[in-house]
């Protein structure tokens, strides 16, 4: 088996160490997901920020974007909790088979990690930015014309082929274990990151760290706002890049191409594919489809620019 190591843990012993995280529930072992632990803690502090929005007047919140933000989190969880096992495998196969050693799980290697997986991460953000393909799958979250913490909740259902961008992370070596959290840290880190009520953070976290404060200028559909700002947990990845744009005028939130239905999360999660498949369908040549796919997003004759 190519670079197969006799060191490597196998699957068995894998699906053995993850029961030793297993929640107990009503005598039942249920395989531990942060994101489903999380929700409770996530709903409280979106209660509060709604609560706080309507005592103040603030307008952050609307009713059908609460609803369709929300709709589409809990089809995400579905979703994932659905295909966890058969995501986790196969990134175990992809460490067991090809990633040519293994690192010690360590607290050197949980930081390698994370700065591994941010990494991979910000380049998987900016490609959805700029090929259309996989701007279908995250523009779901940028759909909203209001900046709350629902809008964290606004995840693809289909999100999960974006594991190709962590494929490196994981042939490094890492174990998958390892990865399986990081990566669900990953994700609830950015909860916070999309509430208009924090205020802006002393300035060396904010050259370090994503914030509220640096990471609404990735949601504003200002032209100077396009395509900057792509860190998930490090800002400084786009400073190391040249996409980093300083906070200045306010944010207009959502995107250029108009969003007819705010509510249904069908609607939501899938519009850009369908628009896509129309393109594909009344494309002359096999240029303009090709450039209807992976062309950059808005490019495309009948698609507004984002």
């Amino acid at each position: 088996m190519l670079f197969e190591s006799a060191s490597k843990i196998g699957w068995q012993d894998i699906q053995e160490k993850l029961k030793i995280f297993d929640v107990h529930i009503f005598g039942k072992d249920i395989p531990v997901n942060l994101l489903i632990l999380a929700a409770p803690v996530m709903l409280f502090f979106v209660v509060a920020e709604y609560w706080y929005s309507k005592k103040k007047n603030l307008g952050l919140y609307s009713r059908d974007g609460m609803i369709g933000s929300i709709s589409v989190g809990l089809g995400y969880l579905v979703v994932t909790a659905l295909i966890n096992v058969l995501t986790f495998k196969l990134v175990w196969a992809i460490y067991y088979y090809l990633a040519p050693f293994q690192l010690p799980v360590t607290w050197w290697s949980f930081i390698l990690c994370i700065l591994a997986y941010d990494l991979a991460r910000y380049w998987g953000h900016r490609i959805a930015h700029e090929q259309r393909f996989w701007w279908a799958s995250h523009i779901t979250h940028h759909s909203s014309d209001h900046y709350n913490l629902t809008v964290s909740f606004r995840l693809c259902w289909v999100d999960q082929i974006k594991l190709i961008f962590f494929v490196p992370v994981v042939i490094a070596g890492f174990d998958p274990i390892m990865f399986f959290w990081v990566h669900q840290i990953g994700i609830l880190y950015q909860f916070w990151q999309h509430s208009d009520l924090v205020p802006p953070l002393p300035r060396f976290i904010e050259s370090i760290m994503v914030t509220p404060t640096n990471h609404k200028v990735h949601h504003g559909r200002n032209e100077s706002y396009i395509d900057v700002n792509y860190g998930s947990m490090f800002i400084f990845w786009d400073k190391l890049f040249g996409t980093y744009k300083e906070p200045g005028e306010k944010p207009e939130w959502g995107v250029k191409q108009p969003i007819r239905s705010d509510i249904n999360p069908f609607y939501l999660v899938f519009h850009e594919y369908i628009d896509i498949f129309r393109d594909i369908f009344h494309a002359k040549t096999w240029k303009d489809r090709w450039k209807a796919t992976f062309g950059r997003p808005g490019d495309y004759e009948g698609v507004e620019k984002f």
